[in-house]
């Protein structure tokens, strides 16, 4: 018997689990359905038609096998034909004949049917889409419209209702069985979003997941086991479009008593998250499922000066107005820890972050929205949700000394800070870039600072509401 390629021998591994219609999503627009077939095969090459696939499925990576393993098959020859029945594709098959047309029309106030015949001399259909304006011949003359509902006698030869497979396949023995397929295919997403929900004071808030599935494939699945992968899977397109068919099962918790709506569990280099109860995907439909609950999050508010922002030249430079800005924004960022001590720690797929809080009369405001990475536990999310509106930086440089003979230049910067907030003290983060040149030193400052890396370092500002403060520091640069 003829062995399938390697790749294709490891797919069929995971296919003996799925007794009922199974999908697992990837976030990039493809999925691998498995399904069951009912098949009453001959010893030797028996004919099998199917047509249970959907609209994009990728015909060569479709595997078929007997569960049980009692049955050894082998598909001799497959052919896949997706030009489903249409009124265009009808109308090419009766060109140079005559058909009848149903047209209603008003007569004494009733409306009236009647059967128009007209000759198909050019039905429009065009194979792959952008169908041309048909030309009929009534009475005579030509039209480039219909003159009516087109009445066809038959399907004509050769048509098909909807897409499907033809099977030549090779059993060592007869039998009845439910066999397994599998395929990928196009036309499924999934995408994760999250809501931080915050109170009007304090910094434990509330974070809502959700996962977000589409189906664009042009098939209904009724009552299917869901599972969404999570990660940077290569796929190749268009050209080789064989994937390997993966499947896990795992979990994280919920609470209250309640079985989680969806597990997780890392698979491979990727993350597996899996729908706890079968549901039904219907064709072109959005459905949302709940995935991740975290009440009383620690996330606190981080204001952010940056006023060099966007100067990331890092070489010898004698300019003096060089890195010289007016930028007064300050931006605010929310920070968590996905951790178990942070009532999270689980894996958390790319997506939408959105941050609301709750004003003094208890509504939810909307304060803005970025992006996540894929993020393994315990590692800390920082994202950015805007500027501040209350406060104000200001950055100048108020010395600048070279000389290029003995191979040094001296800077000086001023930042004042103020918090126009009426009641609310904060912390300001100011970060400042060495970007002369890679030997630089300290030689005076106001406050202290942290090195971040090897020519930016970070000051850390308190400033209580209506008050300014002023940050100063030269820097050293020797070469």
């Amino acid at each position: 018997m003829k062995t399938l390629p390697a790749l294709v021998t490891l797919s069929l591994l995971t296919l003996s689990a799925f007794a009922e219609p199974a999908l697992t999503i990837y976030n990039q627009n493809f999925a691998v359905v498995r399904d069951s077939v009912p098949l009453d095969l001959k010893s030797g090459a028996t004919a099998v038609r199917y047509a249970g696939a959907t609209a994009q499925v990728e015909p060569d990576s479709v595997i078929l096998r007997d569960p049980a393993g009692k049955h050894s098959l082998q598909i001799l020859e497959q052919n896949y034909r997706n030009d489903p029945v249409s009124e265009p594709l009808l109308l090419s098959l009766f060109e140079g004949k005559t058909l009848d047309f149903e047209r209603l029309r008003m007569k004494d106030n009733t409306e009236v049917r009647e059967l128009i015949p007209g000759k198909i001399v050019r039905s429009g259909f065009v194979p792959g889409g952008n169908n041309e304006q048909p030309i009929i011949e009534v009475n005579g003359k030509l039209q480039f419209t219909l003159p009516g509902t087109p009445l066809f006698p038959d399907l004509g030869s050769d048509t098909i209702l909807k897409p499907a497979f033809n099977w030549l396949l090779q059993s060592d023995q007869p039998g009845k069985f439910d066999a397994e397929v599998g395929y990928v295919t196009g036309g499924f997403d999934w995408s994760a979003s999250y809501n931080l929900v915050s109170p009007e004071k304090g910094d434990l808030v509330d974070l809502i997941g959700w996962i977000t599935m589409k189906n664009q494939s042009g098939k209904t699945f009724e009552n299917a086991n869901i599972k969404l992968m999570a990660g940077d899977v290569n796929k190749i397109q268009p050209q080789n479009r064989t994937m390997m068919m993966r499947s896990a099962a795992g979990g994280f918790g919920g609470g209250g008593g309640f079985a989680p709506p969806v597990t997780e569990k890392s698979f491979d280099e990727f993350h597996l998250y899996s729908i706890a109860r079968p549901t039904t995907l219907h064709d072109r439909e959005t459905k949302q499922v709940e995935f991740v609950h975290a009440e009383k999050m620690f996330a606190p508010t981080i204001y952010v000066y940056d006023g060099a922002n966007g100067y990331r030249f890092y070489g010898l430079n004698y300019d003096q107005g060089y890195g010289q800005s007016d930028n007064k924004k300050i931006i605010v960022q929310r920070e968590f820890k996905n951790a178990e001590t942070n009532q999270l720690g689980i894996a958390l797929p790319a997506g939408k972050l959105r941050f609301y809080r709750r004003d003094s009369d208890g509504q939810l405001q909307f304060v803005g929205e970025n992006t996540i990475d894929h993020t393994p536990r315990n590692e800390t999310v920082r994202v950015t949700t805007g500027n501040a509106f209350d406060l104000v930086g200001e950055r100048k440089q108020t010395n600048f000394k070279v000389d290029v003979a003995d191979k040094w230049i001296d800077e000086t910067f001023e930042i004042k800070l103020r918090n126009r907030k009426k009641t609310d003290a904060v912390e300001i983060c100011v970060v400042e870039h060495l970007y002369r040149w890679s030997n630089w030193d300290i030689q005076a400052k106001s406050d202290e600072f942290v090195k971040k890396d090897a020519q930016t370092i970070e000051f850390r500002i308190p400033v209580k509401p209506d008050e300014e403060k002023t940050v100063t520091y030269t820097v050293h640069y020797s070469w």
